[in-house]
């Protein structure tokens, strides 16, 4: 039904508990597809312990042996080559998966980076980008870039993401208000003096408490991370 988004993440289906249906956007993230880096502000730990390899995603060792990882390159390359058509298609797809939850009584959201950092607030359809495209539509995602220019659009989320070289951009996404998510091995009740809030309970960011850290438990290849992107707690 779906060309670009997807339902099949098994934390994102956590949100259905409290009424929300949400679709994600599968890219090849950082320079994986060989065309585009649609991550430009990733650490070495985060490259490694990404959640492309979690879930369907890690499923094969080689990525040509993958279905999925296959299907994450063509849709990047595509971004790459075809934006305008890429656009109109991820449009479409959003106005079906808005059908499509309604029907079940669920409310839709979207998650466009989900292995990905775009700043798709630069991205323009007709003069407007998707947010403003539908503005009464709640859509989030976890972003290294910091200064993206999105304190005026209502509808967009974002969670500052911690890598484990990226210190000082932390402390000021901090200080700026911004929620920011750290990976452990094991997610502790507190940590550095803050509050952690269980990022696995749901992907619902956007509901998240403010001011708190957003701890998120290491998941496929993160398990065995040794660069420091994963706060070893025992």
């Amino acid at each position: 039904m779906f060309l670009l988004l997807s339902t099949s993440n098994i934390k994102t289906q956590k949100g259905v508990k409290l009424g929300y249906a949400t679709y994600v956007l599968h890219l090849s993230p950082s320079d994986l597809s060989g065309v585009i880096n649609t991550c430009p502000k990733a650490t070495l730990g985060c490259k490694i312990g990404c959640l492309n390899t979690s879930g369907h995603g890690g499923m094969y060792t080689d990525i040509e042996d993958s279905v999925v990882q296959q299907a994450r390159i063509r849709k990047t390359k595509w971004f790459a080559t075809g934006r305008d058509s890429f656009l109109e298609a991820l449009v479409l797809d959003i106005q079906r998966a808005i059908k499509q939850a309604t029907k079940k009584g669920l409310i839709p959201v979207f998650r466009l980076n989900c292995t990905s950092d775009i700043s798709w607030e630069k991205y323009k359809i007709n003069g407007k980008n998707i947010f403003e495209l539908f503005p009464t539509v709640q859509f989030y995602d976890y972003t290294k870039v910091l200064h993206r220019k999105v304190g005026h659009i209502h509808n967009y989320h974002l969670t500052f993401s911690r890598g484990e070289s990226n210190q000082a951009e932390v402390d000021y996404a901090i200080a700026n208000g911004m929620n920011v998510a750290y990976v452990f091995d094991k997610t502790p009740a507190t940590y550095d003096g803050m509050t952690v809030f269980d990022g696995d309970d749901t992907d619902l960011r956007f509901l998240d408490p403010t001011g708190v850290i957003v701890g998120l438990k290491a998941k496929g290849r993160a398990r065995k991370d040794t660069s420091g992107f994963v706060i070893r707690t025992k």
